[in-house]
């Protein structure tokens, strides 16, 4: 007991210590710089603003960018970074002063991943960076190769759609959380490596729970950075789960890269020639690539798309659910020009949503209010000053996208869910156009660094949408309004499940 005490002891003051050098550090080397000080709240010794943070961290900095302005500095214990919270000041930063904002920072410990080197959400703007981004907007998630798989996503919808009815029939409720979950899950994996076309293949359900796991030890693990140097002791052994989910993963992938290799898939010819898996494996045999790939590079670029595609395409999902369902005029509305677009005939479709503005507006309506990335980070390669103040070299710059689409100074009534600001008719300061240089909309981030799955994410969550309202009633499960609590999850979403009754109102599948 006695020994156990002094080695407990022994580590607080051991940690406290380390904690005091690098506060000391983090004084001297502000104090030093030159030009305007960045504006930063009073904070504590040791945790510097970590109290200041509520469990909705783009909320929190909203509060504190209220008070102490657009461009504000934040040490979270032994990490700085700089907040940004309204569109000029984005403006500078992603577009300005792209090129030197073109970096992204990693957060946690390195050591522990896998593929090291070879990510392209985080990897450096360089001549890697840049080929697998023009790779991602020629051919992978082009406009040609998402109409290639326009009936991946038909056909998931129609399985969504046949699933809730059948709760429908026998009087039940649904997660309807679970149930979008699923519909994103399936497409992306059908999209990038046709794994759900096997009726025996589980492998699309193993690979999100994979992701599940990873942003749940992936987020803890980035948690250690308040740690400085003692966040690489891995005192949690979050490091170690992370290699180990990384690990099953790669097991997956690898087998599924020998099945495209070998000819060894279940599915028709043009499926199977035609994913995102068959495309990266033809450059990474081509002897005349700009870049030559690895096999690591493609494992990591799946585990990216996976991780940045599935639940957040789900979480839009439910949001524009949870916006509908409590604004009775606007679902009346969106139902009534569904109807009016479609007919009582057939399921609508992707084809119809150019015809459906009213939805096209209820959609950007839902990613303004929660945008399903509520940061877009940045990380500085070279000093420069923003907003008249000095910003030094390899600074984390996170932009709150979450605060800038709800800022009073872009947005009239900015927390109201109001789609017909986006419409195009003549309601002076209700109505937004959005261009592609207009900061104050920014849902899929700008620039080089821009969401390149954009485009697939619009089109998933509006045709989803459509089917929804079109097919069925709903009742919410234990009263009349969804709980909008937000949750504190990365990705944003609702705290609560959403919990519905479906009701049949249309039925594609019985003519």
């Amino acid at each position: 007991m006695d020994s156990f005490y002094i080695f407990s002891s022994s580590l607080v003051l051991f940690i406290f210590t380390l904690l005091m050098i690098k506060f000391h550090s983090i004084t001297r080397t502000s104090n030093s710089s030159s030009g305007n000080k960045l504006p930063s709240p009073p904070s504590l010794p040791i945790i510097g603003h970590l109290h200041l943070l509520g469990s909705v961290i783009p909320k929190s900095f909203e509060a504190l960018a209220r008070i102490y302005g657009p461009l504000i500095q934040l040490r979270l214990g032994a990490s700085t970074c700089i907040v940004v919270s309204n569109a000029q000041v984005a403006r500078e930063v992603m577009k300005t002063h792209e090129l030197n904002f073109c970096y992204r920072p990693n957060f946690g410990s390195s050591e522990y991943f896998l593929y090291k080197g070879s990510y392209f959400i985080t990897a450096p703007y360089g001549p890697y960076w840049r080929f697998m981004k023009k790779l991602c907007v020629t051919q992978l998630l082009s406009s040609s190769q998402l109409g290639r798989f326009m009936h991946i996503r038909e056909q998931e919808i129609k399985k969504l759609l046949k699933s809730l009815m059948v709760c429908s029939k026998e009087g039940r409720e649904c997660d309807l959380g679970f149930e979008l979950t699923t519909l994103t899950n399936n497409i992306l994996c059908r999209m990038a490596m046709s794994t759900t076309t096997c009726l025996d293949n589980d492998d699309a359900v193993e690979i999100h729970g994979l992701v599940k796991e990873f942003l749940e030890v992936g987020a803890k693990l980035s948690i250690g950075e308040v740690f400085g140097r003692l966040g690489k002791l891995d005192l949690f052994g979050y490091g170690k789960k992370l290699v180990k989910i990384v690990a099953k993963f790669d097991c997956i992938l690898e087998r599924i890269m020998e099945e495209h290799e070998h000819g060894d898939g279940c599915d028709d010819d043009e499926e199977s020639t035609l994913d995102m898996m068959y495309i990266l494996l033809r450059v990474y045999r081509d002897p005349n690539a700009q870049v030559r790939l690895t096999r690591n590079d493609i494992k990591a670029f799946f585990l990216d798309i996976f991780l940045a595609g599935t639940d957040t395409s789900s979480v839009a999902l439910q949001w524009s659910m949870a916006e509908i369902l409590n604004h009775p005029t606007i679902l009346k509305k969106l139902k009534a020009e569904i109807d009016g677009v479609v007919g009582s005939t057939r399921l609508v479709n992707e084809s119809d949503v150019p015809n459906l503005p009213y939805l096209q507006a209820v959609v950007k309506e839902v990613l303004r209010l929660h945008p399903t990335a509520p940061f877009a980070l940045r990380q500085s390669s070279e000093d420069c000053i923003i907003n008249g103040f000095y910003v030094k070299a390899q600074t984390r710059t996170l932009i709150n996208v979450y605060a800038i689409m709800r800022d009073p100074q872009s947005w009239h009534n900015p927390q109201d869910f109001i789609p017909e600001r986006f419409l195009d008719h003549d309601q002076a300061n209700d109505i937004i156009k959005t261009s592609v240089n207009d900061f104050r909309y920014i849902p899929f981030g700008f620039g080089r660094r821009g969401c390149p799955g954009s485009s697939l994410a619009l089109t998933v969550i509006q045709a989803t949408i459509a089917a929804l309202i079109q097919c069925f009633e709903w009742k919410i499960k234990g009263g009349d309004r969804v709980n909008m609590e937000e949750g504190s999850s990365f990705s944003a979403g609702l705290a609560k499940p959403l919990l519905c009754y479906p009701i049949i109102s249309y039925n594609p599948f019985s003519l």
